[in-house]
């Protein structure tokens, strides 16, 4: 009598791929790495339409005909219908969004320079300097922004420019203390008292030294900005203190359409959502950034703490790469 019979071994299974299934793609590919490839061709298309608005505009925004009035998207001939004037809001949205961007990106630039600089400064200068500044930023950031904007526009002719400078003086401090926090971390490094030792005079030791490790976490805070400047903006064209009419502005439009808004509100709210749109569209690729370089500077703080190395400028390494979050909402 013989035993039982041997079981044949099964054949392992094949490790499955960690390719995507055809026809699922994943939202990180979709995205791009990170999810940052998406917002920021969306940004880059804004930015295109708006320097090709006139070549993109099939009417011109400030012509109109009373015979055409508040027609409802679909009429024939004007896609996104007409305003109040019987002009065509497909081409007035295009055509604002020269103004719009551009008042949402200038200040933010501006703010950029002005508080990298102040920031710096006081990082780097004595104690008198670090509070005299301070204290001067504080005075600015201790008005809510949108009442700020208000209270310098309102001394100056309304207008594109001065949109730009109320939102500068708006948006520098929370700069500023981004980059007076960078350089305060890293003032106390052993380079730095290398360079001083060497005979660098401040400047030089600014430009050189501070400057390419500041930089990098000042311009992905600043590119959370533009979508809050271009709500800010719109804002005061809404209040008749930033771009004025008959221009086309995202905001200007906006105050021309208030009292159409009970009766043909899907032509009223046309900029509203244009809008909206840009600033999900900036803050979106800012928040990817600011995520993409938060992953990188705590992965270097892991790479820190398991090699039993500290931080030069004595910082815990959970702090690298953090800085206020964008206080100019307040």
């Amino acid at each position: 009598m013989t035993g039982p019979r041997p079981v044949p071994a099964r054949a392992p299974r094949p490790a499955r791929s960690s390719r995507p299934r055809p026809g699922r793609p994943r939202w990180r590919a979709v995205l791009g790495a990170g999810g940052r490839a998406l917002p920021a061709a969306l940004a880059v298309l804004l930015v295109l339409v708006a320097a090709a608005a006139p070549l993109l505009a099939p009417y011109d925004p400030v012509a109109g005909s009373l015979h055409e009035r508040l027609l409802d998207p679909g009429a024939p001939g004007h896609p996104l219908g007409t305003d109040g004037q019987g002009r065509d809001m497909l081409s007035r949205l295009l055509l604002g969004a020269r103004p719009s961007l551009a008042c949402g990106i200038a200040p933010v630039a501006v703010a950029t320079l002005a508080g990298t600089a102040l920031g710096v400064t006081a990082g780097l200068g004595g104690r008198v300097t670090e509070q005299v500044l301070l204290r001067a930023l504080d005075v600015l950031y201790a008005f809510p922004g949108i009442l700020l904007a208000i209270a310098v526009a309102t001394l100056l002719q309304a207008g594109a420019g001065t949109t730009v400078v109320a939102l500068s003086v708006v948006l520098t401090p929370a700069v500023a203390r981004v980059a007076f926090t960078e350089t305060r971390r890293i003032r106390s490094a052993e380079y730095l008292e290398a360079a001083r030792v060497s005979g660098a005079g401040p400047v030089v030791l600014a430009l050189r030294q501070v400057l390419p490790v500041v930089a990098p976490v000042v311009l992905v805070y600043s590119s959370s900005l533009v979508g809050l400047a271009v709500v800010y903006a719109a804002g005061l064209s809404l209040l008749g203190i930033g771009v004025a009419p008959p221009a086309a502005e995202w905001g200007a439009m906006l105050d021309e359409l208030r009292p159409s808004l009970l009766t043909h509100p899907w032509i009223a709210i046309q900029p509203a959502l244009t809008v909206l749109a840009a600033s999900v569209v900036f803050n979106t690729l800012g928040e990817a950034l600011r995520r993409r370089i938060g992953g990188d500077e705590s992965h270097g703080a892991g790479a820190t703490g398991a090699t039993g190395e500290s931080d030069d400028s004595g910082a815990a390494p959970s702090d690298r790469g953090r800085h206020p979050a964008p206080e100019a909402t307040r």
